[in-house]
């Protein structure tokens, strides 16, 4: 619940502390779900971790005032940004003990800059925009999961059934990222690209005597499903009395 938010971020904490006997790592999380003064609370008990600062007009309005501005470069494949532009400095905020590290990211893809605050004083910059920048990941996986695969959309307030339908999605996103893995040049494309172009469509499906024939009609795409290796995979279909499975594309 909305009144519940500020708590979540000492919940998980407590609930990580109990399966893991402690935390060694750093600890990242969306500012909504905390305080300045539960950051301070995080600190006392040693806990790193990096969160962003909420982001007021005046602090966007001031950013052109503010300078040194550093180049960093973040070595990951798949960002579209890997050189964005940061401001450090040392911040004192409201109910927090002390002084907190202030990272202000531009040139990341976003229209507004993210402001990224830390109790890790020693850290490169770029590991921490780094270690932040997989939080964002884990919310387009997320995001993915609602838009595409109708998530949020529970087939019943039943708990096993909310565990069936969470379950069956994981499935599904992990055998379209799979199905990625083996289409060239498409390794690294989304859930609903993998469907736009290679899942979507008819075929005639003709079945006989065991056999299960799939034609796939003339498509753009055809010749990155040919190049999959199909000898190489399941050629029965187990769910189905093993019958065979065969592939054509006109």
């Amino acid at each position: 619940m909305k009144e519940e938010a500020n708590e979540q971020v000492m919940n998980v904490l407590s609930f990580w502390k109990k399966i893991q006997k402690g935390v060694a790592s750093t600890f990242v999380f969306d500012s909504k779900f905390t305080t300045y003064e539960h950051l301070s609370l995080l600190n006392s008990q040693g806990v790193r971790f990096i969160t962003l600062r909420r982001r007021g007009k005046k602090l966007v309005r001031n950013l052109d005032e503010l300078s040194p501005w550093e180049k960093i470069h973040i070595p990951h494949d798949k960002r579209k940004y890997p050189d964005p532009y940061i401001h450090q400095s040392l911040v004192e905020l409201k109910d927090y003990e002390g002084q907190l590290r202030q990272i202000i990211i531009r040139g990341n893809g976003h229209e507004e800059p993210a402001f990224l605050i830390t109790n890790d004083l020693t850290a490169p910059a770029e590991r921490i925009v780094s270690d932040y920048a997989r939080r964002w990941r884990v919310e387009n996986v997320i995001s993915e999961a609602v838009k595409f695969f109708n998530l949020n959309a529970l087939s019943s307030p039943i708990l096993v059934k909310v565990h069936f339908d969470v379950l069956t999605t994981m499935i599904a996103d992990t055998l379209y990222s799979m199905l990625a893995h083996k289409l060239k040049g498409f390794e690294q494309c989304d859930a609903p690209k993998i469907y736009r172009h290679f899942i979507r469509g008819k075929a005639d499906v003709e079945i006989t005597g065991g056999e299960v024939r799939v034609t796939y009609p003339r498509r753009a795409h055809n010749p990155i499903l040919r190049d999959i290796p199909w000898q190489r995979l399941p050629q029965t279909i187990s769910w189905l009395y093993r019958a065979k499975l065969k592939l054509k594309f006109q």
